[in-house]
């Protein structure tokens, strides 16, 4: 992370009367390139013990146009945890006037119980001025007691493109023997720490940053601007105390809520024993309960327990049938129990090109639960939310990443595994026949291996045969086609696992036709489709996170009575983002075709933009490459 130099710091009063909310009184170096201003935000976190504190929010954005409206509507969240004590907002015209006020009692109360997956004691009060006169300014102040401490909220004052931010505040006030941590980002300031009496104070602050602007391919944005990690060190909730200065400490806190819960059921232990006793290896005893697991149960998410730390125990999930992820995967550790193999609880950040955890400073920073099982030689990791997923195989929603292993010792950082560009295969088989009208009918083999087949794999699972051909249909790049046969068919016995596609189509007027000419691409279903923009000068870094191969074997048997006039060079590309070949040759009757392409991931400099962006040109040029056929006089 490279350190930010463009704002100033300064040490002045924040607060900003009505008065100053015109929009007048903005700097124009501000507003350039802006959809908001965020005038203003003081948070102040006053901690009583490691168990209560006293939040205090006020904040100030000034929509400058439609873009900007999500920043006008707010949203205070509460639980058993977190009280809000009072909230309010105020509404001001471009000039600074006060347009509206609303009060605690004014805004809408939701529950955070989304649908038949989400169960959660979590409350929202929204509220929205539906204002559309820009510019205008809204401000709201919110003061939350917090009644069982998990976390702090980070400081992040710009935490959105196109965002400028006039000033910003961040104070926590702690007794001297409590000891805050904190880790800067982009930001060279350490807090100004102050004391008074048995109290200490931390302060950040920060004003005058300008919007930045999206490029392509950037990394997360929060890893671009000014901002602060901040975490308690001993914390406590619901009578559970905790300290998280170290990923151990921090695990042996989790290992508290989950010990004592993986009792099983009398008839639960024995089916365990009926399915593995006679099972000779550690993997086909995993691979057992994996299966049962997914065939005895179903996810839903449920966040109760310690702010939704704390599974419920393997009885209540033998019974009842369901479970969320920690839940499930405690029950899954569990069974593997019973059978006499030491499963691990492994807390993780899922989601698939999730931010990676900052793994050198210990907090709260995930939002899943996994499991998996090391072995002498290997480490079988079990997604148990998944009914499909084969033992073994994680999928891009948690491989990849750093994870924190909880058993007895407390907490251990584990990297989940990669899938690499050797393993995220798409090979694909076409057998076409072209008619001399440039109609094409054509039989499409393709094979799907590792995250290549994560989303078909989900879309096998959840959708009807019409929705999957829906769907098929509309990821086919032809202007007039029709899908007359498909089929499916999962390979789960290796790992990572695959899926095999059959595909029979007809596409009318597929080749162009000019007199005694047909015009033919002979890539007919990969074309690349990605062309970037060329910047004048880029900023950031370029991350690349998709790794993988494409072969594609393509033969078109074309009417008798042509012969080539034209075709395409072969092409050969290698650089630092990837390989791509292709070739075409021509025989009597056939146009053999043949497409590899390698895309490597990784962080490449600003300064390589240019060369990524004629990489891709050279593909997406390459791929529309034509063949032209004359007919013989």
């Amino acid at each position: 992370m490279k350190n930010f130099i463009g704002f100033i710091v300064v040490s002045l009063p924040l607060a900003l009367s009505a008065q100053t909310y015109s929009v007048a009184s903005i700097p124009d170096s501000l507003k350039k390139n802006a959809d908001v201003v965020k005038r203003n935000e003081e948070i102040t976190i006053e901690i009583k013990s490691p168990a209560k504190a006293l939040i205090n929010t006020r904040i100030a954005y000034t929509v400058l146009n439609e873009d900007g409206n999500e920043h006008g509507d707010y949203i205070a969240y509460y639980d058993k945890f977190v009280s809000v004590n009072s909230v309010s907002g105020t509404l001001y015209d471009q000039n600074g006037k006060e347009i509206k006020h609303v009060k605690k009692k004014d805004m809408q109360d939701f529950s955070g119980t989304g649908d038949e997956n989400l169960i959660t004691d979590a409350r929202y009060k929204i509220n929205r001025f539906y204002y559309r006169v820009y510019p205008y300014t809204v401000q709201y102040e919110e003061e939350d007691e917090i009644n069982g401490i998990r976390n702090f909220e980070d400081w992040i004052p710009q935490n959105a493109h196109r965002m400028a931010v006039q000033q910003s505040k961040y104070v926590i006030i702690a007794p001297k023997n409590y000891m805050i941590r904190y880790k800067e980002f982009n930001f060279s300031q350490p807090p100004v720490i102050t004391e008074n009496g048995d109290k200490r104070t931390y302060t950040w602050q920060i004003s005058n940053l300008p919007a930045k602007l999206t490029e392509s391919l950037a990394p997360s944005f929060v890893t671009l601007t000014p901002h602060v990690l901040i975490a308690p060190s001993d914390f406590e909730a619901e009578g559970y105390a905790g300290n998280m200065s170290t990923w151990k400490n921090f695990g042996a806190f989790f290992y508290q809520l989950t010990k004592s819960r993986d009792a099983l059921p009398d008839n639960v232990k024995k089916e365990v024993h009926e399915l593995t006793d006679n099972l000779k290896t550690q993997k086909e005893k995993i691979a057992a309960l994996y299966n049962y697991l997914q065939k005895n149960t179903r996810y839903v998410s449920i966040q109760f327990g310690i702010g939704g730390w704390q599974p419920f125990d393997a009885t209540y999930v033998s019974t009842k049938k369901y479970g969320d992820c920690k839940a499930l995967s405690n029950f899954m550790v569990a069974l593997l129990k019973e059978a006499g193999i030491d499963g691990k609880y492994v807390i993780i950040r899922a989601g698939k090109n999730a931010q990676q955890i900052v793994s050198d400073f210990s907090e709260s920073q995930f939002n899943h639960v996994i499991c998996c099982v090391p072995l002498l030689k290997d480490t079988v990791w079990l997604e148990c939310t998944d009914h499909e997923l084969p033992a073994g195989y994680l999928s891009s929603f948690t491989a990849d990443r750093w994870g924190l292993l909880v058993d007895q010792s407390g907490g251990t950082l584990v990297h989940t595994p990669k899938y690499g560009v050797n393993d995220n295969l798409q090979i694909r088989r076409i057998s076409a026949t072209l008619n001399g009208d440039g109609n094409l009918s054509a039989f499409i083999n393709t094979n799907y291996k590792a995250e290549q087949q994560d989303e078909l794999e989900m879309d096998l699972e959840y959708r009807s045969k019409d929705e999957l051909l829906k769907k098929l249909k509309s990821e086919i790049d032809l202007p007039t086609y029709d899908v007359t046969k498909f089929d499916y068919k999962e390979q789960k016995n290796n790992i990572p696992p695959s899926i095999d596609e059959s595909i029979e189509l007809t596409a009318n007027n597929y080749a162009q036709v000019s007199g005694k000419r047909l015009f033919i691409n002979p890539n007919i279903l990969n074309r690349s489709e990605t062309k970037l923009k060329t910047e004048e000068e880029r900023k950031y870094p370029i991350e690349l996170r998709s790794e993988y191969k494409d072969v594609d074997t393509v033969e078109i048997k074309v009417p008798s009575g042509y012969q080539p006039e034209a075709f395409p060079a072969d092409t050969k590309i290698e650089s630092k983002f990837g390989k791509y070949f292709c070739s075409v040759k021509i025989t009597a009757d056939k146009i053999l075709y043949y497409r590899y392409r390698e895309q490597y991931s990784g962080e490449f400099p600003a300064a390589d933009y240019t060369d990524l962006v004629n990489y891709y040109d050279k593909i997406y040029k390459s791929d529309r490459s034509k063949i032209v056929l004359v007919k013989k006089e």
